[in-house]
């Protein structure tokens, strides 16, 4: 437990982060006594400096250095002293540009958002993909190529669509795949896929009066749909932005926070408490759980599609990160995704 903060401490701290965001540069007294009129002498303030490292708020990274902020210090930097930002208008417009000119499919949509991340914070984005399962059914599509073989196309809500061709030993006709679509489509309009099982299928093939063999092949098309990953995507985009900070300058720490970007287990499990999540969160260094990436700090923020939570947009970068600034855009992407995400109409 660290003592409260009275209203000087708690501004030299939010000063200093600042100031070691800014500038990368650990700070000193003189610094704050010339930049900021606390109206204190410069000891003053190298006392109160002294109390909050003592007290665990800040480290001295040299001797004769000014001083950094510790884990501690930004966690109490971001939970109580933090000003929240929003966007200016122009950065509102952007993102109301880029997603209207975005593709309808949902992989292209995950692409297109997090590079837009990447550029726009100058850090690593990613995001986590939406389990297909939460997706809802929009239609499918039975294409008659010959006698014997057919071609089911599924389109989901997100625009998903999967395509999978199948074979009919008796033989069956054209207008016969075109009655049963439509079947099948007044039957799961609107359904959830996880909702839709083989038995519902089979009903609706027997009701048709075709063959059961149909009933294995579209139940495949539709748990293709579906996907059967136990960990959903992780799309990432910026990895180069890290070389322009200078915590990173030390190839090797650098190699080892660009192992975790490429492996998605390794990203989805930085954020896997936060999907599902309604809340934006924030976590600063050792908080990640891996020591390979102490240096760094994650910033998450939820999508939702319709009324559920289905993925987390993220921004990782170093810990001498703006957070207020970051947390402002990745929730502006957040909610431009949100919109384009309602108003998808698949093609």
């Amino acid at each position: 437990m660290r003592p409260e903060l009275d209203k000087r401490k708690a501004f030299i701290l939010a000063t200093v982060v600042y100031e070691y965001v800014a500038t990368a540069e650990p700070v000193g007294s003189n610094t704050l006594t010339q930049k900021y009129n606390l109206g204190v002498s410069s000891a003053t303030i190298r006392n109160e400096m002294a109390e909050l490292e003592a007290a665990g708020y800040l480290v001295q990274p040299h001797t004769s250095a000014g001083r950094v902020p510790s884990d501690a210090g930004y966690r109490t930097y971001v939970d109580q002293l933090m000003r929240p930002e929003t966007l200016q208008t122009s950065e509102q417009r952007r993102l109301h540009d880029e997603f209207r000119a975005a593709s309808r499919e949902l992989d292209a949509v995950i692409e297109h958002t997090t590079r837009l991340l990447g550029q726009l914070t100058r850090n690593v984005a990613f995001m986590v993909a939406p389990h297909r399962d939460v997706q809802t059914f929009r239609h499918i599509q039975l294409i008659w190529l010959s006698e014997r073989t057919g071609l089911a196309i599924v389109v989901t809500s997100l625009g998903l669509a999967v395509q999978k061709t199948f074979d009919h030993a008796a033989g069956i006709e054209a207008d016969e795949l075109t009655s049963l679509s439509n079947r099948l489509n007044a039957a799961f309009g609107g359904k959830q896929m996880r909702d839709i099982s083989t038995a519902d299928v089979a009903r609706i093939v027997s009701e048709a009066g075709l063959s059961a063999e149909l009933v294995a092949a579209l139940a495949g098309a539709l748990g293709d749909a579906v996907g059967t990953d136990e960990l959903p995507a992780v799309i990432s985009s910026g990895a180069q932005h890290l070389l322009d900070q200078p915590e990173f300058q030390d190839l090797r720490k650098l190699r080892s926070i660009l192992r975790i970007i490429e492996e998605q287990k390794a990203l989805y499990d930085l954020v896997a408490d936060s999907v599902g999540s309604s809340e934006p969160n924030i976590k600063i260094g050792h908080e990640l759980g891996s020591d390979d990436i102490t240096e760094c700090s994650v910033v998450t923020v939820p999508y939702h599609f319709g009324d559920e939570m289905v993925g987390v947009l993220a921004v990782l970068g170093p810990r001498r990160m703006p957070y207020a600034r970051l947390l402002a855009v990745a929730s502006g992407t957040a909610a431009s995704l949100n919109r384009h995400l309602a108003d998808t109409d698949p093609r």
